[in-house]
């Protein structure tokens, strides 16, 4: 059985504001737990106008609080923006709200720009140099084994809050491999290494006392309609916002437009090139066609869950996908 979970951004439409997407992403989370979902993961990012889960962690609490099973927590929170020591407390104070579910996902980059990421944190590069000493003293505030310590998040102890390592690389498996923790891979953006990644992290994985086998996730872009051409002219609201990013033009998420293959002839070609490379992990398409898909890639990669990303401007819509997409993975689970 592999389940289906949900990696969101609360992203800002062009034709709309924070507070109505906060409203929009509760509905959505209500939506997922209904279905089925397994994990709600809501991302750090900074400095981006179309990106309303910049404060993950109050995010975090707000949709657990209007959720009734599924786990909520980070994909990620970018540890070199912050003290391990807060990061603990706050997600410690979660887990005494919600006990069994919540998730920390952690990631070692900044996810904004370098004037941003020095506004966050002066020496965010040295920080990130420091990711798994980082990670160990995240470990340790949690645990119970330091009754002596001068300094202790005492809300936190034995919470058991799961720790995740995020990744795009092979450097981030190598660290979760090493440290007996659960792998997520960031495909959903940067593809290239997945296959390489899981090899290297399942390869090298010692067991821990809060894991004794490897597990991986892979987050992968989804676009599930009706038809294969209704999916894919959604889906050129998602390419719109990597055309975006790659030339840093700071929009809000685009309505969708006629012709796929029309918006990616209207790019620069370096941008289209940007475009194609972070889109590769795509699964777009109508039940029948994604479930295909799907088929192929859960037997190439081996993951034991997949969560989906779907930038969908239209909400209902996007909540159609949803249901779309749980369908395929029940069909496939049987």
């Amino acid at each position: 059985m592999i389940p289906i979970s949900l990696l969101e951004l609360a992203f800002i439409s062009e034709d709309s504001n924070a507070r109505s997407t906060f409203g929009k992403t509760k509905e959505l989370a209500q939506l997922v737990d209904n279905l089925g979902y397994k994990r709600l993961w809501l991302a750090e990012h900074h400095n981006m106008a179309h990106v309303a889960s910049t404060a993950t962690a109050v995010l975090i609490g707000h949709l657990a609080g209007h959720t009734q099973n599924i786990r909520v927590g980070s994909g990620g929170i970018m540890l070199p923006n912050h003290s391990p020591l807060i990061v603990v407390e706050q997600f410690g104070t979660l887990a005494q709200l919600y006990p069994d579910r919540i998730d920390l996902g952690l990631g070692r980059a900044p996810r904004s720009d370098i004037q941003t990421a020095l506004a966050i944190q002066k020496d965010f590069y040295e920080q990130s140099q420091r990711f798994p000493q980082n990670v160990e003293a995240l470990e340790m505030y949690f645990s119970h084994k330091n009754p002596y310590a001068k300094v202790r998040a005492f809300i936190a102890e034995d919470t058991h809050v799961p720790i995740w390592i995020l990744g795009s690389s092979t450097e981030s498996a190598a660290l979760a491999a090493s440290k007996g923790l659960p792998y997520a891979f960031a495909g959903h953006f940067a593809p290239r290494q997945m296959l390489e990644a899981f090899a290297l992290y399942r390869q090298n994985f010692r067991a821990s006392d809060v894991l004794k086998q490897p597990y991986t996730i892979a987050a992968v872009n989804a676009t599930a309609a009706e038809t294969d051409q209704q999916a894919e002219i959604l889906s050129t609201s998602l390419y719109q916002m990597f055309q975006s990013l790659a030339q840093n033009s700071g929009k809000f998420l685009q309505p969708p437009v006629d012709s796929l293959a029309g918006l990616l002839d209207s790019m620069y070609e370096q941008v289209r090139l940007q475009v194609k490379q972070m889109t590769a992990g795509s699964f777009v398409g109508s039940k029948e066609k994604i479930s295909h898909d799907l088929k192929a890639f859960l037997g190439q990669t081996g993951v034991h869950e997949l969560m989906i990303h779907s930038p969908i401007y239209d909400h209902q819509e996007k909540l159609k996908s949803m249901m779309i997409m749980k369908e395929v993975m029940d069909d496939l689970n049987r």
